[in-house]
């Protein structure tokens, strides 16, 4: 699949949306820089222990989540395709005197510029959809990882995605059909901002996202579904505790977000 187009569009746009971010309310970023861990209580819980161990966040935006790793004691590395991003990482780390690399590289391309095995490969909240090939990305993650070693994901539920912003009726397939494309009106982060362009995006049901890492020889520990969403970054969304969100007119009834833990099999 031809996505030269795509992949130029949607990078262009986050180069933009990096700029809003650094600057919002919605990433905490001065909280952080006082000591803040941004991570959500969800993917701590589950990854768990990281002191002493290598970690790999692959679409890491600007780096706060990896770097929040590396506090709780991980070697850590980020990827990312926005330039913007990846300056804004390296700056951050250096402001905060926290160790960390930062890999300028999209997904797939990333084997090629960046040779490190990895104890764990993470990543988390509103990455695969950028993705047209989940066989690749999945490819990318077992290339990565030590023999045994682990993968996590934590993200927004594809049943979510399938959705006009207003939760008003299904507008896009659960199914990968090829790319949708989208005209951006802000960001989630700063709805008021000025974003010029728009991105491409892929569904990818959960029976794809499993798949691919199965068959890319990736050992399922557990797949869980939530039915809550941890960001303030949909429309209408309704807190009910500390970074916890549900649609008034869904409740509890339907799947916010989803996790995935497996492992690389050992040789």
């Amino acid at each position: 699949m031809k996505t030269s187009k795509e992949f130029q569009a949607n990078r262009d746009n986050w180069n933009q949306r990096t700029a809003i971010h650094v600057e919002s309310d919605f990433y905490e970023l001065e909280a952080f820089k006082q000591g803040k861990n941004v991570l959500r209580q969800l993917e701590l819980a589950e990854l768990g222990e990281v002191q002493g161990k290598s970690l790999l966040h692959l679409q890491c935006h600007f780096g706060m989540d990896t770097l929040s790793w590396a506090r709780l004691g991980a070697k850590v590395a980020g990827v990312d395709f926005s330039d913007t991003a990846i300056e804004q990482a390296n700056q951050l780390a250096n402001e905060l005197n926290i160790k960390a690399e930062f890999i300028l590289s999209d997904v797939y391309s990333a084997p090629k510029v960046h040779q490190e095995k990895y104890d764990i490969v993470f990543t988390s909240y509103g990455t695969i959809g950028w993705l047209p090939d989940l066989d690749k990305w999945a490819a990318v993650i077992k290339h990565f990882l030590k023999d045994g070693g682990t993968f996590y994901m934590a993200d927004f539920h594809p049943v979510v995605w399938m959705f006009d912003d207003h939760f008003h009726k299904v507008t896009y397939s659960y199914f990968n059909e090829g790319p949708d494309f989208e005209l951006s009106e802000g960001t989630y982060a700063d709805r008021e901002s000025e974003v010029s362009g728009g991105t491409y995006f892929w569904s990818h049901s959960i029976s794809e996202i499993i798949m691919a890492l199965k068959n890319a020889g990736l050992e399922l520990e557990f797949l869980h579904e939530h039915n809550y969403i941890n960001w303030n970054c949909l429309q209408g969304l309704e807190e009910i505790g500390p970074y916890q969100y549900i649609l008034p007119q869904w409740g509890h009834k339907a799947p916010y977000m989803y996790s995935i833990k497996a492992h690389n099999k050992r040789a």
